[in-house]
């Protein structure tokens, strides 16, 4: 059975910091992401990171401010972000794809990414 647990979320305000983290079990060496939705928005692609964890892609956005790892031993994906800014408020989603390589262009497509996590809602006020 494939769980993905994220954790990590809160409120901070405009500037600070949060680190997400994505507890998975059930498969292992895909490519993951972390995905957001902001209410009255479609769900976006942010970073992903490919199963060995060796290359990575963030969107322009987030680009300098959120960086993408996994620790594939403790099978747990995370986000760093930093100088968060109001923009970045959403419910945040770890997700895994069917394959080990990633998607590379912006935006991230949702294609192949089969298991979702539940989110964890961030909220940064300004």
């Amino acid at each position: 059975q494939v769980q993905l647990v994220e954790s990590g979320g809160g409120s901070v305000q405009a500037g600070g910091s949060l680190r997400l983290s994505c507890e998975v079990s059930g498969l292992t060496y895909r490519c993951m992401g972390w995905f957001r939705q902001a209410p009255g928005k479609e769900r976006e692609g942010v970073a992903v990171i490919s199963a060995r964890g060796d290359s990575t892609y963030s969107i322009d956005s987030v680009k300098g401010r959120f960086t993408i790892s996994r620790d594939n031993a403790k099978n747990t994906l995370y986000l760093q972000m930093n100088d968060l800014k109001p923009e970045d408020a959403a419910v945040y989603y770890c997700a895994a794809r069917v394959s080990s390589n990633c998607p590379t262009v912006e935006p991230l497509s949702r294609t192949g990414f089969l298991y979702w996590g539940q989110g964890t809602q961030v909220t940064v006020s300004s």
